[in-house]
């Protein structure tokens, strides 16, 4: 027998072994979560019945519930595709001033967490006492603060601009993608800018646009923290948060109604994941419309430069200077108060020493920092092989891996935390901080399949080949060759990860359990208590923790350049 028959006949166990593990992290949970909704409870797996199901649809709450869920859902999708397709065409089409820097601006406010963002907002916007209503109240007169960001706009408008980094990512490719001459011939013709754009431009990017808007409906349809923070203060409520409510509330938390719950959620999440992944297909057949491939032309702005960069400013402002400004003035105060002398002498450190000397939330803070680390290695490694077998091995094993790793990018966190719940209640795992990580790792896979999928798929597979005819099994090949090759797609898949786990509240808040405690978590329980000063300074040790993680990733890619040369 051949090396290269040796070698091929070495990767059927590993196909195997990891559609196994794979399918244990993605369909486990699912098929639990079915089991649980048929069972009388927790600790009752297996014993048919449909009360769940009953109970779950004929509550009289669920139909507001829905009807909160469709309109918070659609409103912030379109919301962040707008702004998302906004800076794309400013950044990638026009004569913008520092175009470049537009084309980082978006992606940054992916480093606050969704829960900081919320709440900086509130304690902006709160009703009662937020600063910005306190100032408006003060200097107007007025009786009450004019805004309510406890309200389904609060809640469209802060789910709206974090989905911002998301939907101007997938739009912006399309945007420079494809060939103009439609646009230089309706220029030709004598058509404005403004006319060559919405019957010409924005016809031609349909699809794009249409994919954008369904993953923006995933990602909202998924949302927690938000609506957590934001909506159930304000009692208004959505399907993750009544979910929530439903396994929160009480001495006996209802698992089984949850699960019932969830399926539907879960469902509607798969559907619109595939219906995303037609949509990308169907906009590279139609985003290039001669195939020229060049630079697309660029559109004068004329009049409107200035004003239109001075509105990318202002939303990078909202996005991202405002949350972190506010979060570290806060971090300093007894309460909220406007900036004023009398703030300003009453600074202190009060609340930094009262999140330090917490013992649960320097536990907290010690679990999460384990989750994070831990669990980005982890979920590389298992994300390195699966990446390799889904590129380098033609079988039909391979797709069928491939399809269970993409799986869990369509799981909402809640929903698929409470079928983790059903899945690990019966083992060692459950209420450990080992059960969180193998969660994190199953929620959170295709983040470090993907990127480590494009990456392989760069490497000549001649290399590979070439090592094992003078030799090399397979794992000395992947060891020596590969991943050295691979090294900047590692490492940013680990940030990737690592900072994804660090900022992690779905999953943890039906899983974390005493002694398991995570930040995120902490953050929302203090938030709950009022102590928006102690959030604030949490939140700041947080944003530093995710900031540390990206700083030690970048200095780990020296010496895996090294070993490249």
């Amino acid at each position: 027998m051949t090396v290269l028959g040796r070698q091929s006949r070495l990767r059927l166990p590993l196909v195997g072994i990891l559609i196994i593990a794979v399918g244990a992290l993605t369909i486990g949970p699912v098929l639990m979560l079915v089991i649980g909704s048929f069972s009388k409870g927790i600790g009752a797996i297996g014993t048919f019945t449909i009360d769940k199901y009953v109970a779950a649809y004929t509550d009289p709450t669920l139909p507001k519930t829905l009807g909160n869920t469709v309109i918070f859902t659609l409103g912030a999708a379109c919301f962040s595709t707008i702004l998302g397709g906004l800076f794309a065409y400013l950044s990638v089409r026009t004569d913008i001033p520092f175009s470049g820097l537009f084309r980082i601006l978006p992606v940054v406010p992916m480093m606050i967490p969704h829960v900081l963002f919320a709440a900086a907002w509130i304690t902006l916007l709160n009703p009662t006492n937020g600063m910005l209503n306190l100032f408006l109240r003060n200097l107007f007169g007025l009786s009450s603060g004019p805004f309510n960001i406890y309200s389904l706009g609060g809640m469209i408008f802060l789910e709206g601009m974090l989905d911002l980094p998301v939907t101007y990512l997938v739009i912006s490719p399309a945007m420079y993608s494809f060939d103009t001459t439609l646009e230089e011939a309706s220029r030709v013709s004598g058509a404005s800018n403004l006319y060559t754009l919405r019957r010409v431009t924005l016809p031609i990017l349909k699809p794009a646009f249409l994919a954008t808007f369904t993953l923006a409906i995933i990602r909202t349809l998924a949302a927690f923290a938000i609506p957590s923070m934001v909506g159930m203060p304000g009692r208004i409520h959505i399907l993750t948060t009544h979910i929530y409510r439903i396994i929160s509330v009480g001495w006996s938390p209802d698992y089984g109604r949850a699960a019932a719950l969830g399926l539907i959620v879960l469902a509607a999440s798969i559907v619109l994941v595939y219906l995303y992944r037609h949509l990308i297909s169907e906009g590279s057949q139609f985003v290039t419309v001669t195939g020229k491939g060049y630079r697309p032309t660029v559109v004068e702005l004329g009049r409107a430069r200035y004003p239109l960069f001075i509105l990318c400013i202002v939303l990078f402002c909202f996005l991202v200077v405002i949350p972190l400004a506010t979060l570290i003035y806060m971090s300093f105060l007894p309460y909220s108060m406007v900036p004023s002398a009398r703030a300003f002498s009453m600074m202190n450190m009060r609340n930094w020493h009262a999140v330090l000397r917490n013992s649960v939330i320097v536990r907290a803070l010690k679990n999460s920092v384990f989750l994070s680390i831990a669990g980005a290695t982890l979920g590389i490694v298992l994300s390195l092989f699966v990446a390799y077998v889904v590129v380098k091995v033609k079988s039909k094993g391979s797709a069928l891996l491939e399809s269970l790793s993409f799986l869990s990018f369509s799981f909402p966190g809640m929903i698929i935390g409470v079928g983790f719940m059903w899945f690990l209640v019966k083992t060692p795992l459950y209420a450990t901080i080992w059960g969180l990580l193998v969660a994190y790792v199953g929620t959170y896979l295709p983040y470090g399949v993907r990127p480590l999928r494009s990456a392989f798929m760069q490497i000549d597979e001649e290399l590979e080949e070439s090592a094992r005819v003078f030799g090399a099994t397979f794992l000395r090949a992947l060891k020596d060759i590969i991943v050295p090759l691979l090294a900047p797609g590692v490492v940013s898949a680990w940030i990737l990860m690592a900072c994804m786990f660090i900022r992690e509240l779905s999953v943890s808040v039906v899983l974390s359990r005493p002694g398991t405690e995570v930040l995120t978590v902490e953050i929302m329980k203090l938030a709950n208590d009022g102590l928006w000063g102690q959030v604030a300074a949490l939140g700041i040790i947080m944003i530093g923790l995710s900031t540390a993680l990206v700083l030690i990733a970048s200095l780990l890619r020296i010496p895996l350049s090294h070993s490249e040369q």
